[in-house]
């Protein structure tokens, strides 16, 4: 049943504000992209020649900046002296490992595989080629005994006579081989290279720290760079992309001073409120809930600021950064938190704007649309990091698609620049990705957005309620377990939020943590309290679970929608057994009593999630406490509980139709026929009469 639209007085002003505010900005955002003479950037087409009306010598920070960065760039790497120390290590370990394989050649039981792979198991021989590993366990021991002289004397003489870098390191090795000792034989001669160079590790280092005082020294060494333009001097010529030196020029000289046009100002003005205007019919006929939600217009409006202002800062700089407009995020992060209706409609308005700002450009408008349409409509229900950047890779490939077939003919005069241009569009789409992610984690909190990320959080088992429910209340955790499947699976078979249901049905009785010896699912063993009092203290404790939940709700930052199911898992149901308790106490005049005070507050539910929470919450108690012994007394238990909500209007505000009632019903007596099936009666044991039996 669809919620009736109430047009109160705040409501038309809440509404003239955001609407007059959306005009104003998109104005000011639209009325600065009009070139005119001299309203340029870097990257415009110069429409004139310009000269220099005057003699002028400046100090151009941007040639400052240059000969500052070349200074740099000259700067060699710093890097430390050799360190000995490391010689000293490398030296040790190569004596380590010629004991292991003077252990190894001596070693007359051991088969030549094996020998082999232990040679192999060392970390610096790892890569040892199997021919110098067989002449290291077969060559005889006077040659070995020249190898470990020689392989020593050559490692110590490398390490603390050279300085080697990392970069330098191959070079190093490969020169190693000319340093073997001439009076070794050949055999040899081919292992000591080989060891050396696997016992050789950089002992001197790149110093960040040096390099950057060079580098800052020889920046500050370089004083400022002066320009001197003459009286008709040309400045740039027609036709010619602007570069930042000439802008430089063109702001020293006072050419490029903007002069306020109020025709453009009113043509931007004009296009403001027909497209603000046309968006708010928009909402209000598809998703009129995003106007009538303070909290969603507020937000709506917030991202729409951001967004328009990052517009007009990409649009407007150069020829690849336009293409970087990440509107696909606007598209993703107003579909998890508004709704699809509202996420494209927004991105029509947006491609509008974009596409007056890059030049009354139809090609761009249309990229910026479908790109961001396409991020939206393949988001799946639940959205998940990896889910998010594949849609916005998708509405990258969207943007490079529709780039390529509005800008055709510039793949033939210049498949660079083409090329360079999908990149950037591939580039956006991820950015929108992560630009949707970290949103997400930004207004979830701020606006108390109920996004998968946050309901994730929430159904972890070490939520602290949780685990003070399985502590305290133990019972009503199986309880609260067992509703949740119920409606979980309902959930998913009707299309509702399984998410959030679950999430729901995990919160929704944390009201018994106030007083849970209450509820009749934790008197196991006890005494019933409510014997003791009246019906109308009774029902009072009854229905303070309500209000205990929301309390703690409100505590712990739940979000609105899962407090949502605390509030109306009961809707406005009546505490039967203690209304007619009350009843027998008035001498059965049931007119004595007031049924009011036996209702739950309310409200009913709103939502088809909230709904399957009250119908699992009821058809799971009801069959706990009948115990139905048969399949059919089951589905008589459950059919009672819907036709009483039903009967007693619980379902009236509640956007569900009775074929998905019917599937509800459906599964709660398919999963609690399993949970409550009979137990066969297994015969006790006999004792035996064997006295030696154990």
């Amino acid at each position: 049943m669809k919620s009736t639209r109430k047009v109160t007085r705040g409501f038309i002003l809440r509404q003239v504000l955001f609407g007059l505010g959306l005009t104003l900005l998109t104005a000011f955002v639209l009325v600065f992209s009009f070139p005119n003479d001299f309203d340029l950037v870097p990257g415009d087409v110069v429409p004139r020649d310009i000269r220099s009306p005057k003699d002028l010598t400046y100090i151009s920070d941007i040639r400052t900046e240059q000969a500052q960065r070349e200074a740099v760039r000259q700067v060699a790497p710093v890097y430390t002296t050799p360190d000995f120390n490391i010689a000293r290590e490398q030296y040790d370990r190569a004596r380590q490992v010629l004991a292991y394989l003077r252990e190894l050649r001596a070693d007359i039981y051991a088969s030549e595989p094996q020998s082999y792979a232990w040679t192999l198991a060392v970390p610096e021989l790892v890569d040892l080629p199997l021919s110098t590993v067989n002449l290291i366990l077969k060559m005889p021991d006077t040659s070995w005994n020249r190898v470990q002289i020689e392989f020593l004397d050559l490692l110590d003489q490398v390490m603390r006579q050279q300085r080697i870098r990392e970069e330098d390191l191959e070079s190093v090795r490969a020169g190693v081989s000319a340093r073997v000792a001439l009076d070794l034989e050949q055999d040899e001669a081919i292992v000591v290279s080989d060891l050396v160079k696997r016992f050789l590790r950089p002992n001197a280092f790149y110093d960040e720290t040096a390099t950057e005082a060079a580098r800052q020294e020889a920046q500050e060494a370089v004083g400022p760079t002066s320009i001197t333009l003459r009286s008709g001097e040309m400045i740039v010529r027609v036709g010619n992309i602007v570069s930042e030196l000439d802008m430089e020029a063109l702001n020293e000289l006072g050419l490029v001073a903007q002069e306020w046009n109020w025709f453009d100002f009113g043509m931007a003005f004009l296009l403001s409120c027909a497209a603000t205007f046309s968006l708010g019919l928009y909402l209000w006929r598809f998703q009129s809930e995003t106007l009538t939600k303070a909290r969603s217009e507020v937000l709506l409006l917030l991202l729409l600021i951001l967004f328009l202002l990052l517009a007009r800062a990409l649009t407007t700089s150069g020829e690849l950064l336009p293409y970087l407009f990440p509107g696909a995020a606007l598209a993703m992060l107003l579909t998890t938190t508004v709704g699809l209706p509202s996420a494209v409609g927004v991105m029509i308005y947006m491609g509008a704007v974009c596409g007056w700002l890059a030049g009354r450009s139809l090609g761009f408008a249309v990229l910026v649309t479908l790109s961001s349409v396409v991020g939206a409509l393949t988001l799946p229900r639940y959205e998940q990091t990896g889910a998010i950047f594949r849609s916005g890779l998708l509405s990258g490939v969207a943007g490079a698609l529709t780039l390529f077939s509005f800008m055709s003919d510039d793949v033939r005069a210049d498949p660079t620049q083409m090329a360079l241009k999908v990149g950037v569009c591939l580039v956006a789409g991820l950015v929108s990705g992560g630009l949707t992610v970290g949103g997400l984690f930004l207004l979830a909190p701020l606006f108390d957005l109920t996004t998968t990320f946050r309901l994730t959080e929430l159904s972890r088992p070490n939520h602290p309620l949780l685990q003070r429910m399985l502590r305290e209340a133990p019972a009503t955790f199986n309880h609260v377990m067992m509703v949740t499947s119920l409606a979980e699976q309902a959930a998913e078979r009707i299309g509702a939020n399984a998410l959030l249901t679950r999430v729901g049905a995990y919160y929704h009785d944390i009201g018994k943590l106030a007083r849970p010896y209450f509820f009749i699912e934790n008197q196991q063993g006890l005494s019933n309290p409510h014997d003791r009092l009246d019906p109308y203290t009774s029902v009072d404790v009854l229905k303070g679970h309500i209000r205990d939940g929301l309390k703690l709700a409100r505590e712990y930052h739940l979000p609105e929608r899962i407090a949502a199911f605390i509030a109306e898992h009961h809707g406005t149901t009546r505490a039967s057994y203690f209304y007619h308790k009350a009843i027998d106490e008035a001498g059965g005049e049931a007119d004595l009593v007031d049924e009011a005070q036996f209702r739950y507050p309310g409200p009913t539910p709103r939502s088809r999630e909230t709904l399957l929470v009250m119908l699992a919450d009821g058809s799971e108690a009801a069959t706990r406490a009948r115990r139905p012994s048969t399949p059919e007394e089951l589905t008589a238990v459950v059919d009672s509980i819907f036709e009483q909500r039903l009967t007693d209007g619980q379902l009236d505000n509640c956007p569900i139709t009775m074929q998905e009632l019917h599937t509800v019903k459906a599964t709660y007596i398919d999963l609690l026929r399993g949970a409550f099936h009979p137990r066969i009666q297994y015969p006790e044991p006999k004792e035996s009469k064997d006295p030696n039996h154990a």
